[in-house]
């Protein structure tokens, strides 16, 4: 732990890629493993295909599981500390799998949602952009001014990545000396390839995850099993 955190205190432009592991003490939980969303509803509500043919049922689904844990949930101290990095000017900022938002709430400013949010929303027929808190979701699908309907700006199943967010991702982990992975099991394609690249370019690795992942034996320099309030709350002290 103390190398760890030496390195962390060293930093230069340091960047933290977080899963949904860092907001499950939020009250938010991970769409897969023990407790997973996943093991409890069918996840084909949020492919693409089936949103455009059934918007309705997707929107029940959406607003069941999504838009009311996620719109309660409140920072843990693993997102306030991750924010208190970037204040520091030791990290660059976040690159997150998460939809949730936190990051922000917590303090940080650049955030790359690799996912997207459910903080937005755009229509399906004329393009049009929405912050969700403007949205009442009483009526579903929720409407567009023009009619359309309207589509949570997260990637779905089938939905490609934001080529911009992508972009940016991609440079901050290789310009990154330090990376700090939390709560991800290294799964999801392409997002689990960045600190692959980022260990290509010399990228130190401080894991953070109560499992081993697909980077603890082979990427991770260190691996810490615990849990990411538990983590940030000791670097906090260092800090």
């Amino acid at each position: 732990m103390e190398e760890a955190i030496k390195l962390i205190k060293n930093a230069q432009s340091g960047v933290v890629f977080t899963g949904a592991g860092v907001s499950v003490e939020s009250g938010i939980p991970p769409f897969t493993g023990a407790g997973g969303l996943w093991n409890k509803y069918d996840p084909k509500f949020i492919e693409l295909d089936f949103f455009y043919q059934n918007p309705q049922r997707s929107w029940e689904e959406m607003k069941k599981i999504f838009f009311t844990c996620m719109d309660e949930a409140r920072p843990n101290k693993a997102h306030e500390v991750i924010a208190t990095l970037e204040k520091k000017k030791k990290f660059q900022g976040v690159i997150t799998q998460n939809i949730d938002g936190l990051h922000q709430k917590a303090g940080s400013k650049n955030v790359q949602e690799f996912h997207g949010t459910i903080h937005r929303m755009h229509c399906i027929s004329c393009g049009r952009r929405y912050e969700t808190k403007d949205i009442l979701l009483d009526t579903l699908p929720p409407t567009c001014f023009c009619g359309g309907v309207l589509k949570p700006d997260f990637v779905f199943y089938g939905e490609g990545i934001n080529p911009l967010v992508y972009s940016e991702a991609e440079s901050m982990a290789i310009s990154a000396d330090v990376m700090i992975i939390v709560g991800t099991a290294g799964q999801v394609m392409p997002a689990c390839s960045l600190p692959l690249l980022a260990k290509q370019y010399g990228t130190r690795i401080i894991e953070v995850n109560l499992q081993p992942s697909a980077y603890t034996d082979g990427v991770s320099d260190f691996y810490f099993e615990q849990k990411a309030t538990e983590f940030f709350a000791e670097l906090e002290k260092h800090l």
